[in-house]
């Protein structure tokens, strides 16, 4: 975003312009869309540094070193707005807890816009004016980024892939390959809300209760969780795949098994309708506001207790235990009293939710 620093004449029109070809040949036309849109509500005094790269100070953490964390997605949801946000928010979010979870305080994102020739700059507005409010709202700073822009139709609107970078404490390692026999599996709330409040707007289906999706930052309740002194083995965040895809990942990662128990599960019941109205399991949908924890059994009331606590972890709750499984299944026991296998998605139920 280096132009931005040259101070052209304003001429675009953010109500009801376009994105064209210009925006991201690399001319005055992208050096105004940067100055007039990005810098203005991302500005800061790293991206105002007005380079290639930025510069950013060593990691430092309560007056120490740290060891950086750093983490890539991107963002290609569809549709860009929908109940409770928007692929602006949702892009800081989702990278912000990438980083949380592995026990780091988010400092920085880089953002990279492909924006397709014909998009309405109204929307794009509204796009980073969200990104720049979840920013703020977390306490982290947006200090680089990228635009380019592609022929109409080879596109599909605005894909945003964000970067984040933290800081970890020496010592805290919750990587995948930590769960043991006998630790005990909990999550911070209900399941399915996102990818289901997508699925609904897809689908022109309205419900008597509203779905809304769960899109927010999580590091202030993984601090919250750690902050207990518990023995915390791992935490996650069930995004794509939803929480059956993270807990195989994570059973194969330590060479466990896990045993969930249906009924403990939280889920909202009108999730729960939509979910069997599209036939769609709802272990398997996206969520993105949501934590998964596994600690030392003796930890595991202290630390619902704090989830509990935080406004992001009100619903949490002890679903399940890690067993001992040289196959690393992850099973559950039904409600019915029976017993499933609660294996990896298959296909792709939910297409571009994230």
């Amino acid at each position: 975003m280096s132009a931005h620093k040259r101070g052209y004449v304003s001429s675009l029109n953010l109500q009801t312009g376009r994105v064209d070809m210009t925006h991201g040949a690399g001319g005055r036309a992208m050096a105004q869309l940067i100055s007039e849109l990005f810098v203005r509500y991302l500005g800061n005094d790293y991206l105002g540094q007005g380079n290639d790269g930025v510069v950013l100070p060593a990691p430092m953490l309560n007056g120490k070193p740290a060891r950086l964390v750093m983490s890539t997605d991107g963002h290609v949801v569809t549709p860009l707005f929908f109940p409770g946000g928007d692929i602006g928010c949702l892009c800081v979010h989702g990278t912000i807890n990438d980083v949380a979870v592995m026990g780091a305080q988010p400092l920085y994102l880089a953002a990279g816009f492909i924006l397709e020739e014909g998009f309405a700059l109204a929307d794009l507005v509204r796009i980073v004016k969200s990104m720049a409010h979840a920013a703020q709202q977390a306490g982290v700073w947006v200090v680089t980024g990228d635009t380019k822009v592609v022929e109409r139709g080879k596109g599909d609107g605005i894909f945003i892939t964000t970067t984040g970078v933290g800081v970890l404490p020496e010592g805290l390692n919750l990587g995948g390959e930590q769960a043991r026999p006998g630790d005990v599996v909990l999550v911070s709330g209900t399941l399915g809300d996102h990818g289901i409040a997508l699925m609904s707007l897809r689908e022109n289906l309205s419900f008597h209760a509203p779905i809304a999706s769960d899109t927010a930052a999580l590091h202030t309740l993984v601090a919250k969780v750690l902050d207990t002194g518990a023995d915390i083995r791992c935490i996650r965040d069930p995004t794509r795949g939803g929480l059956a895809s993270t807990l195989n990942e994570i059973a194969h990662q330590s060479g466990v098994g896990m045993m969930l128990q249906e009924r403990a599960i939280p889920i909202k019941p009108v999730v729960a309708a939509a979910c069997e109205f599209l036939g769609i399991d709802p272990l398997y949908v996206a969520n993105e506001g949501k934590l998964v924890v596994i600690c030392a059994a003796p930890d595991a009331v202290r630390v619902l207790a704090a989830m509990r606590s935080h406004p992001l972890g009100v619903d949490a709750a002890v679903m399940g235990d890690v067993v001992a499984d040289a196959h690393c299944f992850v099973q559950m026991n039904t409600a019915f009293g029976g017993r499933r296998r609660v294996d990896w998605l298959t296909g792709e139920p939910l297409p571009r939710i994230c």
